[in-house]
């Protein structure tokens, strides 16, 4: 079995898959990160592991409570099974690289658009060549209702909600501005996409993905799932080393 560590902005996810599948899963915020390992782990037998951080992480501080037979801290250089196109792979972002992926894996030879919605958006985009050409970073709900309460003398701060078209309200109209801007911006995203490549699957992942997916008209796959699955597949990749 596999021990799956994915490490946020604000969240952990930590896993066990057998055979691309979870059979455990908790979310943790970051100051218990260590805590949640050990108490997932404790109840199954572990055989590899593989950490992805959006940070500095120091593994050293529960792999000796297991006796990994392999460990992967994801970074840029690590081995991937799909090509990567992009122009600085260097600054690529590990949640991006794990996104890619889980791509290539459950699409192969597919046009693929992933729309990660956590602290920011995400859009990443394999062809079907299986090659990974880049995508676009936005700013996430959370982040565009904590930016138009800063930089304003009057307006409040709020989080996500049901909202209508017509706001009736200072809160309403904030709800409207914000949150069906964003959908506007997903949908024109995957609409000039579509018009580009032929097929296309779009993948909406991340811990937005249910608020989102109600709301979205466009055909998508939902998984908040997906970024675990792509790091497991980049540590079964890695394994005939």
């Amino acid at each position: 079995m596999n021990l799956i560590i994915d490490i946020g902005n604000t969240r952990t996810k930590v896993a066990i898959i057998k055979e691309n599948t979870i059979l455990k899963k908790v979310t943790s915020d970051n100051q218990n990160i260590i805590k949640s390992i050990k108490k997932l782990g404790k109840t199954h037998l572990l055989k590899n592991c593989i950490v992805s951080s959006v940070s500095k992480f120091d593994t050293s501080s529960f792999k000796d409570d297991f006796d990994f037979e392999k460990i992967i801290e994801l970074n840029q250089h690590t081995k991937i099974p799909f090509i990567n196109k992009y122009d600085t792979p260097s600054t690529l972002g590990v949640d991006r690289i794990a996104l890619a992926s889980a791509a290539f894996t459950k699409y192969p030879n597919q046009n693929v658009l992933v729309i990660d919605a956590g602290t920011c958006i995400t859009y990443d985009f394999i062809n079907v060549n299986n090659e990974y050409l880049g995508g676009a970073i936005s700013p996430g709900i959370k982040i565009r209702y904590k930016a138009l309460h800063k930089f304003t003398a009057n307006l409040p701060q709020l989080e996500k909600s049901d909202f209508k078209l017509i706001g009736i309200n200072t809160e309403s109209s904030i709800h409207s501005g914000i949150l069906n801007g964003l959908i506007q911006e997903i949908e024109g995203i995957i609409s000039q996409y579509r018009a580009k490549y032929q097929n296309l699957t779009v993948v909406l992942t991340g811990g937005d993905t249910n608020f989102l997916a109600e709301k979205l008209k466009s055909t998508i796959f939902a998984n908040p799932n997906f970024l675990l699955e792509g790091l497991n597949s980049i540590l079964i990749h890695n394994l005939d080393e």
